[in-house]
């Protein structure tokens, strides 16, 4: 069972920035997708950022695109988010996760196999 590692939530302040990793614990592949999603008290998981290891393609929620980077290290098997203009509406646990979906896929929970345990983000003044 691979073991997903985040790191970096908090509390920060509307217009912050915060920076997350995480660390598989197992060898990705070409086909290996690797990302962050995120859940609000109440509400449903939702896709943030995953990025495809095959095309070293990053995608993004539209509610982020512009504010937050996603980027990797293939050595270390680690992905990063580095989320800028923070807005109290990004307030979630942040989880990382890694799976092989086909692209069509890439935003749905369902299609991912490991989740990490999840990291705190509050952004509040």
């Amino acid at each position: 069972q691979p073991e997903l590692v985040e790191s970096g939530g908090g509390l920060v302040q509307p217009g912050d920035s915060l920076s997350l990793s995480c660390a598989a614990s197992v060898r990705t592949t070409s086909s290996s997708t690797m990302g962050w999603f995120r859940q609000a008290p109440g509400k449903e998981r939702e896709f943030v950022a995953a990025f495809r290891w095959n095309s070293g393609t990053p995608i993004y929620a539209d509610s982020v695109k512009g504010r937050f980077t996603i980027s990797r290290d293939k050595a270390k098997n680690t992905i990063y988010l580095q989320m800028n203009s923070l807005k109290p509406e990004d307030t979630a646990v942040y989880f990382c996760t890694l799976g092989s979906p086909i692209l069509s896929e890439s935003r749905r929970t369902s299609a991912y196999n490991y989740w990490g345990q999840g990291t705190q983000v509050t952004v509040s003044s």
